[in-house]
């Protein structure tokens, strides 16, 4: 597998990879990552791989090939480009050296990590699967970075160099089948392949959780986890908190943006900012809020579906998604019967939403309660695995030995 974000990272990609790489070391295959130096959602290197240029390393049965890039704290095109480019020459000049392997697979994005896995199937001639987890093409237009028109054509011919050399292509949501198309791609090589909550069901009483969090009983709590980004739009939390300081708005996570929004939100006292929780008690802070936010630009529309709406689901509380209607974020919300939809970077909308929540508490808990019931049906860790599985098992003619 070439996946430039790999455990230790908690958030987005990385866990997705990491159990895909572990579960396939518990079947007994000898299992190899490319991977980047952990530094997300942060957007800044883990104090253990500071000054590493290469390592390899044991994860749970799985080797892992660390190579060094360029780490941007601040998003724009130029340093993305920079930060992908360090990530191809550094995997293209030192490859592992292992076995020669029955498949490669690729998370994307990264879209150097495409690009080299093309390279590296080629190489060893065997089949070559990209899953798409976001389209770069389509984000660097649509998520607001500086620089980004320019950079969505680069971006959009490089996963096409990736995409068309694959012997199938997997997609976590049928939003990104027809921008796959238009990059080349047979429609019978796409499969839907959609993530799966990785985290666990909460465990801790929800009343304990939030007295251990500061949390009043009877405070109204809206929490959004996750990258801290510039597609996110998280300004319409700092505007919804302003507009009634009678409900706390937390925002949990790290990413790229969280110095701006510290700044902005600096004289909301209802707003809280905190670290990313550890992954033993994320569950149940999870379920210790009243709401759950998930926020997108309103350009963002089929570009990303964002990986914490499973976590989100697997903790029984309603989701409230400010985002474009037409877009793949509210057709998974919509799927699940746990959310309502609001228009995005619209605070007042956003803030109404919450209140109608908060002055129903039962209905609340059941909109919040069909997520466990998502999950389970469609979203099992085990479902998930299993389509990768099959993926790959297609690509190599059939089940493997």
């Amino acid at each position: 597998m070439v996946s430039t974000n790999y455990a230790p990272e908690h958030a987005g990609i990385g866990p997705y990879a990491t159990q895909i790489a572990e579960h396939w070391a518990d079947l007994g295959h000898d299992t190899h990552v490319l991977a980047g130096m952990p530094h997300y959602p942060s957007w800044s290197l883990e104090p253990e791989y500071k000054g590493a240029l290469r390592r390899t390393e044991r994860r749970a049965g799985v080797t892992v090939h660390r190579r060094a890039h360029t780490v941007p704290a601040v998003q724009t095109a130029v340093k993305r480009a920079l930060f992908e480019g360090s990530i191809l020459l550094h995997g293209a000049a030192a490859p592992p050296r292992m076995p020669r392997p029955h498949a490669v697979m690729a998370q994307m994005p990264s879209l150097a990590g495409g690009v080299l896995a093309a390279r590296l199937a080629a190489k060893w001639k065997v089949p070559f699967v990209p899953v798409v987890q976001d389209l770069m093409g389509a984000a660097a237009a649509q998520s607001g970075i500086s620089g980004g028109d320019k950079a969505a054509a680069l971006a959009g011919r490089a996963e096409a160099y990736a995409l068309k050399r694959a012997t199938l292509v997997g997609v976590i949501h049928e939003t990104f089948v027809d921008r796959v198309v238009g990059m080349g791609v047979d429609p019978k090589k796409i499969r839907l392949v959609p993530n799966w909550s990785h985290v666990p069901q909460p465990t801790k009483p929800r009343g304990e959780t939030r007295h251990h969090l500061g949390w009043a009983p009877g405070q109204t709590v809206v929490l959004h986890s996750g990258n801290m980004g510039l597609k996110q739009g998280l300004e319409v939390l700092v505007g919804a908190a302003r507009l009634d300081p009678g409900v706390r708005f937390v925002l949990m996570g790290d990413g790229s943006q969280r110095p701006a929004l510290e700044a902005l939100s600096a004289d909301v006292p209802n707003l809280d900012i905190i670290p990313p929780a550890a992954d033993g008690e994320f569950p149940d802070i999870l379920a210790a809020a009243d709401v759950l936010a998930v926020t997108q630009h309103a350009a963002v529309l089929d570009m990303s579906v964002p990986s914490k709406l499973t976590s989100y689901f697997q903790a029984g509380r309603p989701v409230v998604a400010s985002v474009a209607a037409e877009g793949g974020t509210a057709q998974e919300v919509e799927r699940s019967g746990a959310g309502v939809l609001v228009p995005p970077e619209d605070p007042e909308a956003l803030l109404k939403a919450v209140r109608v929540l908060a002055e129903d508490p039962e209905g609340a808990d059941a909109l919040g309660a069909a997520g466990p019931r998502h999950v389970a049906a469609h979203l099992s860790r085990d479902a998930g695995l299993a389509r990768i599985d099959a993926l790959i098992d297609e690509a190599l003619g059939g089940p493997q030995p």
